[in-house]
């Protein structure tokens, strides 16, 4: 597991604290120096370390509490995914420290009642369909779920997207074609892994599953890009904070 080489700046310093790990600096049940302290030591801002904390936590090595700390709970790497949401960037910054590996991408019109009220589209309209397996960073053993992606006419054409993609889809888009998502509109469902995802995800058929629907938006309210993903249940945690406003 290795995360240092062309890599943004919260990443190289996740590697460093890993690193420090593995020389045995840190024990499981130590607490990790504050944010301040980390802050110091790496020369970063309070932004890149929040980021590189967050990552450790997506992969299950630490746990973070608030008015308590960070703390070591594993040497390696786990199969389960925690996500934990805030606010519309976290939800982007899923995609982009997350790995999508293409499986089939194709052409895919309008034309059922279904698709049509699923993604909100007119009738006869063409959109691109591409199939994916989402992992875990450092990860290559089970995905973190399978995931549909659908794009409207206007973006079908964009680039980058075969075999494992390096940038998160939203990000393609906006510099392909100049278009930035500015809101996130997101659905959670259960349901129940179907023989096909359920071999595609090395999980069991009709083993429980969440299915998590977002409609990536521009400025316009138009969809810039649709996603549902399948997570098997026992590798996704989902937490979200909620404030009381002051």
């Amino acid at each position: 597991m290795d995360l240092i080489g062309q890599q943004p700046r919260y990443k190289q310093l996740a590697q460093a604290l890993l690193n420090d790990i593995r020389d045995g600096k840190y024990k499981v049940g130590d607490l990790l120096p504050t944010e301040h302290a980390l802050c110091t030591e790496f020369g970063a801002s309070r932004f890149t370390v929040r980021q590189a904390l967050r990552q450790m936590t997506q992969m299950g090595m630490v746990t973070r509490q608030p008015g308590v700390g960070t703390r070591l709970i594993s040497l390696e790497t786990g199969a389960v995914y925690r996500q934990g949401l805030e606010q519309v960037s976290d939800i982007l910054q899923y995609a982009a420290d997350t790995e999508l590996h293409v499986i089939a991408s194709r052409p895919v019109k309008v034309e059922t009642e279904d698709l049509r009220e699923f993604l909100q589209a007119s009738k006869g309209q063409e959109w691109l369909q591409i199939e994916a397996i989402r992992r875990a960073p450092g990860n290559n053993d089970k995905p973190i779920c399978f995931t549909e992606i659908f794009l409207p006419p206007a973006f079908r054409t964009v680039r980058g997207l075969e075999g494992r993609v390096g940038d998160a889809v939203y990000r393609l888009i906006n510099a392909q074609f100049g278009e930035e998502t500015v809101e996130v509109r997101q659905e959670i469902r259960a349901g129940t892994l179907s023989r096909k995802l359920a071999d595609l995800l090395s999980a069991r058929p009709g083993a429980a599953c969440l299915w998590i629907i977002r409609y990536y938006l521009n400025a316009r309210g138009e969809a810039v890009e649709v996603t549902r993903s399948a997570h098997p249940g026992d590798r996704f945690q989902y937490q979200q904070v909620f404030r009381q406003k002051e």
